[in-house]
C-alpha cells in the first residue's frame, strides 16, 4: 500500500511539474530601449528580437530603478536576483540571503525546476551562481578586459587604429571565441541537458554584449560604416550640468568635448555589437526549438539598464534620461498575447516576480510584481523611481518625468510621451511650476517608501526637501 501510495505521490509531482512553464531568461548588458528594430529603430538590424517581439508583448516604458555607484549593472543584477528595491538591495547581505534560499533561482528551485545559469553575474561573489543554481557555465565578470588603446583612442578620420574585430586586443576575444558565441554555445549544452529532465527549467542567459569594448566580428561592423551612421538629435558637445558621472570611466571612451564623429564611432560599435548578439539570440531560440521544449516556455528578454552612447552629450548609462534607464522588455510564450505592445510602465526586474508567479513559486519579501496582470490591463504602476549615487534622482508620473539634481539644485522636467527623446525642458515654463511641485512631493514621498537615505537628509542638509532652483 505504502508503495501504490508513493507512486501517486510521485505522479501527482510529475503532473504538477508538467503543468508548469519553463521560463528562459535573456539578458543584455548596456542595451537601451530604443536600439532594438522592435522599438522603432530603423539602423539598427535585430531580427530575431523582432520576431520574439511579434510573437509575443513588448512593454514600452520598462525601467530600471538606479544605481549606488558607477557599475549600474550591479545595483540593477541585485535587485534582479534578490526581488529587492534598490536601496533594500544594497543593504542586502548576499550570502545570508542565499543561506535562506531567496535568490531568484533558488525559488524557481523548490518550485520544482532545473536551474541554469551562463554569462555575466557582477552580484556579489563570483561563486554565488554555483550556489544558487543547478547547473553553471562560464560565469564571466562585470566587463571584458579594458585596453589603454580603447581609452586613447584617435577620434580623427583616418587616424584611428582601433579595430573592433582585431582579436589580439582581447575584451570580447579574450580565450579565443567571442563571449556572445560562447554564451549561446553554452545555451546549447543546456537544452542537451533538459531533453532528459522531466522537471520545468529555469535559464538565465547573460550576455555581456553590447557593453564596451564593444567589439564584433568584421562582417557585422561592416554593416555599419561610420560616415552612415544618424547622430542622435539631443547631441551636445558636453553635458550642462555636473552630475556626479561626467568624466566617469564610460563616459572616457569619447573625447571631451564630443564630436559628432565620435558619436557616429561609438554607435556603428554598439549597433554592430547588439546585432552579433541578436544573431547569437537566434541560436539560441533555434536550440529551445530543437529541445522540443518551446511551446511550452515562456521566455523573457531585457537588459540590466541603457546607454547614452551620443545622447545629452553623455555615452554612459550614469544618469535618468530615459535612453539610459529604459530597456526593452519581451515576454513571448503560451498564454501570452502576440503582437502586444504594452505602455504601462513596470521595472525591468519585473522579470523575477512574473516567472515567480508564472511557476506558483513563493513570493514572500519580493517588492516587485508580475506584469501577467498588467498585459490584461490591471494593476499598473501609477510611478516610477531612479536614482544615480547622491546626485539624481527620478520620478515619472503620468506623462510627465521630473529629474532633480540635488547637490547642484537643479530639476528637468519633460514630456516624455511628446518628447520621448527629451529635448524641450518644460521646467522653466511657469505654467508647469504646480506641476513640479507636486512632482518632487510625490518624489519625496517614494524616496521615503524607497528607503532612500537622501529622504532622511538631502545633500544640502534640509531634511525631506529637494532642489528648488531651475
Amino acid at each position: 500500500m505504502k508503495h501504490v501510495l508513493s507512486l501517486m505521490a510521485a505522479s501527482l509531482v510529475s503532473m504538477q511539474a508538467a503543468e508548469k512553464p519553463n521560463i528562459l531568461f535573456i539578458f543584455a548588458d548596456d542595451l537601451a530601449y530604443d536600439c532594438v528594430g522592435a522599438y522603432g529603430n530603423k539602423e539598427v538590424k535585430t531580427p530575431n528580437l523582432d520576431k520574439l517581439s511579434a510573437s509575443g508583448t513588448q512593454f514600452t516604458y520598462a525601467y530600471n530603478s538606479g544605481a549606488w555607484h558607477g557599475a549600474v549593472c550591479v545595483a540593477s543584477r541585485t535587485m534582479l536576483m534578490t526581488g529587492k528595491q534598490i536601496w533594500n538591495a544594497k543593504t542586502t547581505k548576499l550570502g545570508d540571503h542565499a543561506g535562506a534560499g531567496k535568490f531568484w533561482p533558488q525559488r524557481m528551485n523548490k518550485a520544482g525546476y532545473t536551474t541554469y545559469f551562463a554569462g555575466k553575474w557582477h552580484v556579489g561573489s563570483a561563486s554565488l551562481p554555483k550556489q544558487v543554481f543547478n547547473h553553471v557555465r562560464n560565469v564571466r565578470g562585470g566587463m571584458p578586459n579594458q585596453t589603454k588603446e580603447r581609452y586613447n583612442r584617435n577620434f580623427t578620420p583616418g587616424q584611428d587604429d582601433w579595430s573592433p574585430f582585431d582579436k589580439s586586443k582581447q575584451g570580447f576575444w579574450k580565450g579565443g571565441k567571442h563571449w556572445s558565441e560562447v554564451l549561446a554555445d553554452d545555451a546549447t549544452s543546456f537544452f542537451k541537458q533538459v531533453q532528459s529532465d522531466e522537471k520545468p527549467f529555469f535559464m538565465a542567459l547573460c550576455f555581456n554584449a553590447p557593453h564596451d569594448p564593444r567589439q564584433a566580428p568584421e562582417s557585422y561592423q561592416k554593416m555599419y560604416p561610420y560616415k552612415n551612421i544618424t547622430v542622435p538629435s539631443s547631441y551636445m558637445d558636453l553635458y550642462p550640468h555636473e552630475i556626479g558621472s561626467n568624466r566617469i570611466r564610460d563616459e572616457k571612451l569619447g573625447p571631451f568635448p564630443r564630436t559628432k564623429y565620435s558619436v557616429q564611432v561609438n554607435r556603428s560599435e554598439y549597433f554592430a555589437l547588439i546585432s552579433h548578439m541578436d544573431t547569437q539570440i537566434g541560436r539560441i531560440l533555434d536550440e529551445l526549438e530543437k529541445s522540443g521544449k518551446a511551446d511550452k516556455t515562456i521566455i523573457i528578454f531585457s537588459a540590466d539598464h541603457g546607454l547614452a552612447c551620443g545622447h545629452h552629450g553623455l555615452l554612459g548609462k550614469q544618469n535618468m534620461y530615459d535612453h539610459s534607464v529604459r530597456v526593452p522588455w519581451i515576454i513571448s510564450g503560451p498564454g501570452i498575447p502576440k503582437g502586444k505592445s504594452v505602455d504601462a510602465p513596470i521595472y525591468l526586474q519585473d522579470a523575477m516576480a512574473t516567472s515567480l508567479a508564472l511557476a506558483g513559486a513563493e513570493s514572500d519579501g519580493v517588492e516587485f510584481k508580475s506584469v501577467i496582470p498588467v498585459i490584461k490591463g490591471d494593476g499598473a504602476r501609477e510611478q516610477i523611481y531612479s536614482c544615480y549615487t547622491n546626485h539624481q534622482r527620478m520620478i515619472r508620473v503620468g506623462e510627465y518625468k521630473l529629474i532633480s539634481y540635488p547637490r547642484i539644485e537643479v530639476e528637468k522636467l519633460f514630456n516624455i510621451k511628446a518628447d520621448p527623446f527629451e529635448e524641450k525642458d518644460l521646467a522653466k515654463d511657469p505654467e508647469q511650476a504646480p506641476r513640479i511641485k507636486q512632482l518632487r512631493t510625490q518624489l519625496l514621498d517614494e524616496m521615503k517608501r524607497m528607503n532612500d537615505p537622501m529622504a532622511v537628509t538631502d545633500a544640502t542638509g534640509r531634511k525631506g526637501s529637494l532642489s528648488r532652483k531651475k
